[in-house]
């Protein structure tokens, strides 16, 4: 075989496209990616979106008297519940209004003392 024929065979092997795998073959390549991405969805994803929906309903059902801390680390008690704001107090006779949803978490009380 001369060099021209060797030449020309080489280039046409490079100009020819890929054999290209069948479905399966790129199945099984992308199964770990997969694999990973439902793992991060039931590990991560899902049990952040069920805190979030209990922390808007505990949010949502905050009434007059509950003590609550903001997202500033502020604690006091509600006074006056509006649609979308909460006049909480702080202090005896300093009472601020917040934004419901800078609510951080409602303190839920033991019914009996720590000391005894």
């Amino acid at each position: 075989m001369s060099i021209a024929a060797t030449l020309a065979t080489s280039q046409a092997v490079a100009a020819a496209p890929a054999a290209t795998g069948s479905g399966s073959d790129l199945f099984l390549q992308m199964a770990p990616l997969l694999l990973v991405f439902l793992i991060f969805y039931v590990l991560m994803i899902r049990p952040q979106q069920t805190r979030m929906k209990k922390h808007q309903a505990t949010i949502a059902a905050v009434k007059k008297g509950d003590e609550v801390i903001t997202g500033g680390g502020l604690r006091g008690r509600v006074t006056k519940v509006n649609d979308d704001e909460v006049e909480v107090e702080l202090a005896p006779n300093m009472k601020v209004r917040a934004v419901k949803s800078t609510l951080s978490q409602v303190v839920v009380r033991d019914s009996k003392p720590a000391n005894d």
